[in-house]
């Protein structure tokens, strides 16, 4: 299953503003939760979406903020409004790819918010 192929809802409604916590469940529901699961299952994609963790973490390291959920928030919120600005759009819940070769042809912004998710997970903030 491709991209085109999902249901999709606007990433507008990430890139508004909102609390962190909210903004974070969302992701999670929309991807994190199906992402995750393929990722825990395929190593290949587990380490792929572990360096997309890692650039994010980097990313909020430059900009003197810390991992929790205010900067993982805003983080999220950015990537969402870039891809809006191109016209894209995350599948709404329930409706991300389930398997790791969905997930590993899955466009740039969607693997970044997987990473915001394991990281989130790992912080044990979701």
């Amino acid at each position: 299953m491709t991209n085109e192929n999902l249901a999709i809802a606007p990433l507008a409604d990430l890139a508004a503003a909102g609390p962190a916590a909210a903004c974070l469940d969302d992701v999670m529901a929309r991807i994190g939760v199906d992402g995750l699961a393929a990722a825990f299952a395929s190593p290949a994609l587990l380490a792929l979406i572990d360096q997309h963790a890692a650039a994010v973490r980097d990313a909020l390291a430059d900009a003197g903020r810390v991992v929790g959920a205010e900067g993982l928030a805003s983080y999220t919120r950015s990537i969402a409004a870039g891809a809006a600005r191109r016209g894209r759009s995350l599948p709404i819940a329930g409706q991300a790819p389930t398997t790791a070769a969905g997930w590993l042809s899955a466009e740039w912004s969607l693997l970044r918010l997987l990473g915001v998710c394991l990281l989130a997970v790992e912080s044990d903030l979701r």
